[in-house]
């Protein structure tokens, strides 16, 4: 049995939107913009399940959480990426290329900076796990087959104690603030890129129930057509056979 250590007391130290399991599990599921059965994640034998929906903040709380548990070396990033935001392409770009001036480099989120880890939090949170992507897949059975697989590679422990980082949350612990002290706009941007979410989502929505329209309205068409041809070839045949009959 692969080596474990105790993580910070009180793990998981920064709250939010997730689920906890076994301590023990070298496995962390992100779930990104999606809202999954965390619970049956967890008890699929992930240590911590949950959604990271911003590439600031919500990064800074999923990289708290792992390296104040050296028991975690794999996390799983699963379920749809979020539109603007980009978390999940964020927290790939932060684990190969790191932070400079606050900046996670090679993002392409639009507000992607970290004021509350430094480059220790980030180097260990790169050595500690190996990232493993599924992303665009919300199949429970998948995810949990890939926990299993990801958990029989389990290399024990990492080599160093838990590291506690204090996330400056000006915004009482919502999973979609900013931490953006650095320049004020950038709260304004993370209002515009919400509106223009549920802008899109309002789009995607509409089309899909036109679309559903429009199949409805052109299967019963086709089911017209059908019984008009039927009616109109019994018709026919009863021309040719029955009617001579009485003639």
């Amino acid at each position: 049995m692969a080596d474990k250590k105790s993580p910070a007391s009180g793990w998981p130290i920064i709250q939010g939107d997730y689920h906890t399991g076994d301590a023990n599990s070298p496995v962390a599921v992100i779930t990104m913009g999606s809202h999954l059965d965390e619970a049956g994640i967890c008890a699929a034998g992930a240590a911590l399940a949950g959604s990271c929906k911003t590439e600031n903040l919500g990064i800074e709380k999923i990289v708290a959480n792992i390296i104040s548990n050296p028991n975690i070396r794999f996390v799983l990033l699963c379920g749809t990426e979020v539109k603007g935001h980009l978390s999940g392409q964020s927290l790939e770009a932060m684990h190969k290329n790191g932070v400079e001036k606050g900046k996670i480099v090679g993002s392409s989120g639009a507000i992607p900076f970290l004021e509350n880890l430094t480059d220790e939090h980030i180097k260990r949170f790169q050595e500690q796990v190996e990232l493993v992507n599924i992303m665009e897949t919300e199949d429970i059975g998948q995810i949990s087959a890939k926990i299993k697989e990801l958990t029989a590679r389990d290399p024990g422990a990492f080599g160093a104690d838990p590291i506690v980082v204090q996330i400056s949350d000006d915004e009482g612990g919502s999973e979609g603030a900013t931490v953006a002290t650095a320049n004020p706009q950038f709260l304004e941007i993370e209002k515009r890129l919400n509106a223009i979410e549920q802008k899109i989502e309002f789009t995607d929505a509409e089309i899909a129930m036109r679309v559903g329209r429009k199949i409805g309205r052109d299967i019963g068409i086709l089911y017209g057509l059908v019984a008009g041809t039927i009616a109109f070839l019994v018709i026919l045949f009863m021309m040719q056979y029955i009617v001579p009959l009485f003639m």
